[in-house]
């Protein structure tokens, strides 16, 4: 799920197609784990054919809240971080390119672990506020 951070952490170092990849990667891992959260919720209720919107809803939530708390947010915060860092690494120093790519990529790195906690809450906050209203939360029942 970290891949796009990592990704963006090293943009300023390697060909944009690796971050691309990164990105690729990301989003096989938000996939896999909507499917898997699918297959759990269908196993749960096997026996209970009235609950099986509830296979649907655990699939869309988890792809909805994993899309954005692992992909789009924490890829634009790491991507726009590390742009920042070096440009004012370029306008207040005379370190030479190099060091600045990778004291770039050091901090970039380095933010993640920073920025989780706050992201993920957030997101759950946005998805409690919006989607998760029209369907309720996983494993609530459905609003009448």
């Amino acid at each position: 799920g970290y891949a796009n951070e990592v990704g963006e952490s090293f943009r300023s170092l390697v060909p944009v197609q690796v971050v691309w990849a990164s990105y690729g990667v990301a989003t096989a891992y938000v996939t896999a784990d909507a499917i898997d959260k699918g297959r759990r919720a269908a196993t749960a209720h096997a026996q209970d054919p009235a609950q099986a919107a509830r296979v649907g809803v655990a699939v869309v939530d988890t792809f909805v809240w994993q899309s954005l708390a692992s992909v789009a947010i924490p890829g634009l915060t790491i991507n726009r971080l590390c742009a920042a860092s070096l440009a004012l690494l370029g306008a207040l120093t005379r370190w030479p390119l190099p060091l600045r790519r990778w004291t770039t990529t050091a901090l970039g790195l380095a933010a993640i672990p920073v920025i989780v906690t706050p992201i993920d809450r957030t997101v759950d906050f946005l998805m409690d506020s919006s989607l998760r209203k029209l369907y309720g939360a996983p494993g609530q029942p459905p609003p009448p």
